[in-house]
């Protein structure tokens, strides 16, 4: 299965190029045609790895052109390109850490605390609202220790993002089936570390395609935690392809609830097309605006 991972590791300009495709008249067609008026209760997003057979400028016109307002996990040096289209990079990478090596061991502060030193106030700039981190995996150390080095690491960061006003964003994610070992793959977990921070620039990208196969519950947990959650992330399950009648998450009933609790965020698309991309992409859009 395609994935992010697998994605960043041939470098995201390079793979995006090697699979631009031409400017078919097709392509060209959102151009000059007007974009989709959304309803505005959920601000939308599309994550730029899950797309890379069209180069960066192309999807930020085609999501300009179906209503969306951002695009998701863009470098340093991207950060600019979809503001020619009106739109925003929502969900930053600012040297965060990896997956597997991140806030859960103290080693790695220094490390990403110069990152964001240098790198959170260029997204300030830029207007990106968001940054990502991670935990890391696990490899032996109880949870608990990982949560007090966890919060210990963001304790160092909270004051860069708090003078920015820029958001990090440690994103759950699941360890069942894409993530092995991955230490915040459970929303009380993550939660707990943000209240302790306590910091309003804090936050958990709280990834829906992962949580649903980890926990499920998914409206109620939403709903008790929506103070810690900064950003969302779709996905259909199983398979974190279409989100559409394939999959077992209703959207529909989840965005609804989002919406109702006034989220101020960004819900990004982070989904696998195994069809026509752009018309799957389109339909996503169409199923969140509630």
């Amino acid at each position: 299965m395609a994935n992010r991972r697998k994605f960043l590791k041939t470098g995201l300009a390079a793979a995006a190029l090697a699979g631009t495709p031409p400017l078919t008249a097709q392509t060209n067609s959102t151009q000059h045609a007007s974009p989709v008026e959304r309803k505005g209760r959920i601000r939308q997003s599309v994550s730029r790895w899950c797309y890379k057979q069209f180069t960066l400028d192309q999807l930020c016109e085609h999501s300009a052109q179906m209503g969306l307002k951002a695009i998701d996990l863009l470098d340093i040096a991207d950060w600019e390109v979809p503001r020619r289209y009106g739109l925003v990079c929502a969900m930053g990478y600012a040297g965060g850490g990896t997956i597997p090596d991140a806030l859960n061991r103290t080693e790695n502060h220094a490390a990403i605390e110069e990152a964001f030193r240098k790198n959170i106030p260029l997204a300030a700039k830029a207007g990106v609202p968001n940054v990502i981190t991670f935990s890391g995996n696990r490899r032996g150390m109880p949870d608990e220790e990982g949560a007090r080095n966890t919060i210990a690491g963001l304790n160092r960061l909270k004051k860069i993002a708090e003078d920015n006003g820029v958001n990090i964003c440690l994103e759950l994610l699941n360890s069942k089936r894409n993530h092995k070992d991955y230490m915040a793959d459970h929303t009380a977990w993550g939660a707990r570390v943000m209240r302790e921070v306590n910091s309003p620039r804090c936050k958990l990208l709280y990834d829906i395609y992962h949580m649903q196969i980890m926990e499920g519950d998914l409206i109620a947990t939403v709903r008790e935690n929506i103070d810690v959650l900064g950003h969302f992330h779709t996905g259909g399950v199983p398979g974190r392809n279409e989100i559409d009648s394939t999959q077992e998450i209703y959207y529909p009933a989840l965005m609804k609830a989002i919406a109702d609790l006034n989220f101020p965020g960004y819900v990004a698309h982070e989904f696998v097309p195994k069809g026509d991309p752009l018309a799957s992409l389109r339909q996503a859009v169409d199923l969140c605006d509630v």
